[in-house]
Order: structure tokens, then sequence, then C-alpha cells
């Protein structure tokens, strides 16, 4: 199976399955001498952990991550560093009666075409559950790029209609993790968790969108043709479970611009250093970054468990429910 590998310097290969004895990652081309911070490794675990709130999935996992290699006395090695994140309420019996039937929206139909059988047990390979390597493996990443100046933001930006008009730069991005809908507006943060407890009772779901920005990404990153920076970056997005959509600067509504609005006039900023003025494109010009903040929207279909039943076949074509 192909496919679970990202990167090309600093590249990670993920494994396990939701149900299986573990999940976990490893990270080839991580330098040699980079503190490891462990308190932000189990923060960064912890922001994604199942569980912690009644408007989130109700899997308990500790998601506690064990370091098995690429670690000495603190600080990275230079050599690859395996994460292991064991299973702690894997219940497969809850997925016994889909084990011949297709959910609506799932991966099961398309998994088993593609490989001709498929773990039923919450999706397997296929879940979300996966993420929880990404993430550890991105609190590294997270460990590296802070000793170059770079740091990355994300927060919740939209729930079904309710959508947070604010530009990243007018917001107190320290406010994120106040609320368990993580928007750094406490008012829409509010108005967000009310329509998803009022969806979640009515045993449906709702999507939203999740902003990012980074800063202090220095000019001339990227590729130019089929190795773009914003190309790498939506690669890396998509491949999130339940992401269906990707745009970065201003993205779709840029559209509505004339090219006298949407262009980034450059001027030289009291140390001399090249910026723009606007920054309609998001951080990246012609597939390379010129030293502007990088930001991006992700959006995120509803999730597709629910609680009504829904047609469906089984295996054999026959017409059934799930």
């Amino acid at each position: 199976m192909a496919g679970n590998t990202f990167g090309t310097l600093f590249r990670i290969t993920t494994f396990g399955e939701s149900h299986g004895p573990a999940i976990g990652v490893v990270i080839d081309g991580c330098p040699a001498g980079i503190e490891v911070d462990e308190e932000l490794l189990r923060r960064e675990l912890a922001r994604r952990r199942p569980g912690q709130s009644a408007i989130v999935t109700q899997r308990k996992e500790t998601d506690e991550v064990e370091i098995l290699s690429g670690v000495f006395e603190g600080r990275t090695t230079g050599m690859p560093i395996a994460l292991l994140i064991r299973n702690r309420d894997a219940r497969s019996r809850d997925y016994s009666h889909i084990a011949d039937k297709y959910r609506p929206s799932h991966a099961d139909f398309s998994w088993e075409a593609r490989y001709g059988l498929r773990d039923y047990r919450g999706g397997g390979r296929s879940s979300a559950r996966e993420t929880a390597a990404r993430v550890a493996a991105g609190a590294f990443a997270k460990m590296l790029l802070r000793t170059l100046g770079v740091a990355v933001h994300a927060w919740v930006s939209q729930v079904g209609d309710i959508r947070l008009e604010a530009a990243w730069h007018q917001l107190d991005l320290s406010l994120t993790e106040s609320n368990p809908v993580r928007c750094p507006d406490p008012d829409t943060a509010a108005r967000m968790e009310a329509l998803i407890r009022e969806v979640r009772k009515a045993g449906d779901t709702i999507g939203g969108v999740v902003s990012c920005v980074a800063t202090g990404v220095p000019a001339g990153l990227g590729e130019p043709v089929f190795d773009r920076l914003h190309a790498d970056l939506g690669k890396a997005i998509l491949s999130i479970n339940a992401c269906k959509g990707f745009e970065y600067g201003s993205g779709f509504d840029g559209v509505r611009l004339r090219g006298s609005q949407h262009n980034d006039p450059f001027y030289a900023d009291e140390e001399g250093r090249i910026r723009t003025r606007t920054n309609h494109s998001g951080g990246i010009q012609g597939g390379i970054s010129n030293g502007m903040p990088i930001y991006f929207r992700a959006a995120f279909k509803p999730v597709a468990t629910i609680v009504p039943e829904q047609e469906s076949v089984d295996r054999q074509g026959r017409p059934t429910t799930v």
C-alpha cells in the first residue's frame, strides 16, 4: 500500500489502524540537536485527543506517546524518530453489525473496491485515528520551526453558516484554546458551540472550516511547476480525513477583485526587507514563499457517522440500512 509517506527533506511515515494495538509515525530528516519539548508534544496531542468535551467523539484515548528512537538526553540525534501511541479504547464489537454493510459517505465501499477487503472496525487505516500520528510528527516539526523563528497557528473560523469574518491579524489567537470549539472570538465561539449542540441533539452532524497562518517564513521556499509550495500544502491538508476544500491567500473570493485590487504592492520596510502592503497572495507567489505570512483555509464535511438510519446496501448489493 503506497501513500503512507509525506515530505522530502522532513519526511513522515504513519502506520497503524483505528482498532489495532497502536498507531505511530517515523520521522526521517529531523536535524540533530533539536531540543525535544515533551510538554509541547503532550499539549499538541491533547488538543486532538477524543472525548475531551461533549461536542466531539466520545472515544476515550489518553494518546500518550512513546519515543522509541531518535532522541537521546533530550535532543534529537539526526536518526529516524519513531513515535508510538497505543490504542486504549478500541471497541471493535461496536462495529460488528456493519461487517457486511457499507456506511454512506465512509471509505467502506471504495476501500474494499481498491483492496478486495477492509477492516470494518472503525474504518481501520482510513479512520481519522491516523491523524494522531500526524499531530505527534507535527509537534516535532514545530520544535524545528521555532529554532528558525517560524510559528504556526490554527483555529476554527466557521461552523455551518456561522463564520468568523475578522482577518487573522485582527484576532487574539491566544484565546483559541479558551473554548471547546477553539475559535479565538468568544462570542462567535459561543454561537458555534450552541449550533453544534443543537445539531448533535438531533443525532446529526455539521461541518466547519479551519484557518491557519504561518509567520516568520523566509522568502525563497518552494519549487516551481509541480512542486509549488501551495500545491504541497494543499496535498498535505486535503489528505486529512473529511477535508473537502483548500484555499490560500484570497482563495475563491479573489475572483471578485480586479487585478489592480488584487495585486500586492512591494515596499522596503525600516530594516530594508522587501515586503508587500497587502497579502492577497497568501505569502506565496509563483509557488515560492515571498516572506509574508502564509495563510489558508480548509473545509471539513459533516462527520459521516450519524444516529438516524440511512439507506445503503450490503456486499451482495441487497438493500439495507445502517
